[in-house]
């Protein structure tokens, strides 16, 4: 998993499952771009719900050029 500024003003990550690749916006939880299979979206849904408030601390330290912190990965 990894954040991304991607040149928008809204908070997202990226995740990559080898095959597929789809952007999430923070907020919503929502996919704003690519696709990943149902399964692989329902985990990232489960992991992102418990980390969201560390994405959003993340995604100021990247607005901030600062380095980011480490998110315990979806497993």
């Amino acid at each position: 998993m990894r954040c991304t500024m991607r040149n928008i003003l809204r908070p997202i990550f990226m995740q990559n499952d080898g095959s597929h690749t789809a952007v999430f916006s923070i907020r919503d939880l929502k996919i704003i771009e690519g696709s990943l299979p149902k399964r692989v979206i329902s985990l990232v849904l489960e992991w992102a719900f418990e980390h969201r408030n560390e994405l959003m601390e993340n995604w100021s330290l990247a607005e901030e050029k600062k380095p980011l912190n480490k998110i315990e990965p979806l497993v």
